[in-house]
């Protein structure tokens, strides 16, 4: 009997010092999330704000990202996305699409200067977060703006984009989609080398999320200067999704210098999400049909929202920490930052990170698995400044030679 109650209580205190450590860990992970600047890959607030507009210098009740939650959350510069839909190559208008978003972002930190400022830089965001706001980088979601027109690269560096993702769902004048079946050019189309070369030039940074598997590795072959993936994860945990890095492909990214900031939202990060996602929008999709319904009739919303409740699709807060695992051991911790899609992945994201104040929860994992605190520091932003220095370094070479 004696024993036993000794056992029982060697137990608890093990159970004890687990739950203490946890809380040490987490208030760490809250520390160094406020200690150190947290960039963000692709935050979609400038398109969400485009279809409705709202206050999110206040905390707002819709949507994963406004001021206060940022500041919970440790966040210091998420690149606005200037993303710009496929459709634009279709319906033209996309330039003047992209320079109202752009517009969009220069009157919110104008509206609001004692909270949000535009930066384009990383000393520009160093000194931005040094005076309490939060900066607000820019990246263009789609080279569809740059039209047919190679002098729009330089325009849309002088707006102050600092990345563009060659394409979006579609092929379009620069490359092949990851999304798309047509195949257009087989990759890069000549005009597509033109506007990287131009890029490199200028001094913005090459975005290779969404571009196909040989879209990719013609750029990788052409580039003068680190690319970034801004939003994208693993395919090893979704095999046959091509809009995730594969192996080889990553290992490429490494070698070029770049970095892969992953993508939180769920169908990005596990096998059994992607499936559990397929079956809902099947089920949804053949009620809608059987009912005539068409997607925002409250009773096809009311079911959507049944049939996920009863059939969740939400990876986890630890299987984002498992694509920056996977991502390290390939290629080294120089190389993994972070790109949640937040506003722009729907009601899709994972538990414990379903908006900007969560970053500490994803930090706490990672120090759980040994990361230090300068592992930390490169995921949470030196990654990126590297990649981003290096490009205007570049970019000055290279227009001092020409």
């Amino acid at each position: 009997m004696i024993k036993r109650q000794w056992t029982l209580l060697f137990a608890a205190a093990i159970v004890f010092s687990g739950c203490t450590n946890d809380a040490t860990l987490r208030q760490k992970a809250d520390e160094l999330a406020h200690k150190y600047i947290i960039t963000d890959g692709h935050v979609d607030i400038p398109f969400r704000l485009a279809n409705k507009m709202e206050d999110v210098s206040v905390r707002t009740e819709g949507g994963d990202f406004d001021y206060v939650r940022a500041k919970e959350g440790g966040l210091d510069a998420p690149f606005m996305s200037i993303y710009v839909p496929s459709s634009y190559q279709e319906t033209g208008g996309a330039k003047a699409k992209a320079d109202s978003l752009i517009d969009l972002v220069e009157n919110l930190a104008a509206d609001h200067p004692d909270k949000f400022a535009v930066a384009a830089s990383p000393a520009e965001v160093e000194k931005i977060v040094t005076d309490g706001k939060i900066a607000l980088p820019m990246g263009m979601e789609n080279g569809a703006p740059i039209e047919d027109d190679l002098n729009n690269v330089a325009h849309f560096h002088k707006r102050g984009v600092r990345y563009i993702t060659l394409t979006h769902g579609k092929d379009n004048q620069i490359c092949d989609s990851s999304y798309d079946t047509t195949g257009t050019w087989g990759g890069i189309s000549n005009f597509g080398r033109e506007v990287v070369a131009e890029m490199n030039r200028v001094g913005i940074m090459v975005d290779i999320s969404h571009v196909s598997d040989n879209a990719f590795f013609d750029v990788m072959k052409i580039a003068k200067a680190p690319a970034i993936a801004s939003h994208s994860s693993c395919r090893a945990f979704t095999p046959g999704f091509e809009r995730n890095m594969n192996d080889e492909m990553i290992k490429t990214l490494g070698a070029n210098g770049g970095v892969i900031q992953i993508n939180f939202g769920s169908s990005f990060l596990s096998k059994e999400s992607r499936e559990k996602s397929t079956e809902n929008r099947e089920k949804i999709s053949s009620y809608a049909e059987e009912n005539d319904l068409k997607w925002g009739d409250p009773k096809f919303l009311e079911y959507a929202q049944e049939v996920t409740r009863e059939n969740p699709t939400y990876a986890d807060v630890t299987d984002v920490a498992d694509h920056i695992d996977h991502v390290v051991k390939l290629v080294g911790i120089d190389h993994v930052a972070f790109g949640s899609d937040f506003d722009g992945v729907g009601d899709s994201l994972p538990y414990e990170l379903k908006d900007v104040s969560d970053y500490p929860n994803l930090i706490f994992h990672l120090l759980k698995r040994g990361y230090s605190d300068e592992d930390i520091e490169k995921i949470c932003y030196k990654n990126i400044w590297r990649v981003w220095n290096e490009v205007e370094r570049v970019a000055k070479e290279l227009q001092a030679a020409s």
